[in-house]
C-alpha cells in the first residue's frame, strides 16, 4: 500500500522559512518524480515544485528563487524548503506521486499560514 505523509506545516511570520517533508512507504521514492502542489482557500490546486526521478527540479514562477526541492533517498522523502515566505504563499501543501500500474498518490496536506 502506497502511502505519502507530509509534515512540516505551521504559521509563520512572512520573510520566515518552513521546510515540509513528504515521507512514501510501500513504494520506492527515489526513481519517481514528486510533486508539491498548493491549495489555498477558494482557489484551485496549483503545482508547486517538482524533482524528476533524475533529481532535475522546476519550479513555478511565484515561487522560484524562494523555494527549494529535494530528495533524501536515505529516509524516502521529498522536501521544499520554503524562504522569504509571502502571505499569499498560505494554502495547504500537498506532495504526489505516480506509481506505475497503480496510479497517482496524494498525501492528506499539511497547512502552511503565513502572517504576522
Amino acid at each position: 500500500q502506497v502511502q505519502l505523509v507530509e509534515s512540516g506545516g505551521g504559521l509563520v511570520q512572512p520573510g520566515g522559512s518552513l521546510r515540509l517533508s513528504c515521507a512514501a512507504s510501500g513504494t520506492i521514492f527515489s526513481n519517481k518524480h514528486v510533486t508539491w502542489h498548493r491549495q489555498a482557500a477558494g482557489k484551485q490546486r496549483e503545482l508547486v515544485a517538482l524533482i524528476t526521478s533524475s533529481d532535475n527540479t522546476n519550479y513555478a514562477d511565484s515561487v522560484k528563487g524562494r523555494f527549494a526541492i529535494s530528495r533524501d533517498n536515505a529516509k524516502s522523502t521529498v522536501n521544499l524548503q520554503m524562504n522569504s515566505l509571502k502571505p499569499e504563499d498560505t494554502a495547504v501543501y500537498y506532495c504526489n506521486t505516480f506509481v506505475p500500474r497503480l496510479g497517482s498518490f496524494w498525501g492528506q496536506g499539511t497547512q502552511v499560514t503565513v502572517a504576522s
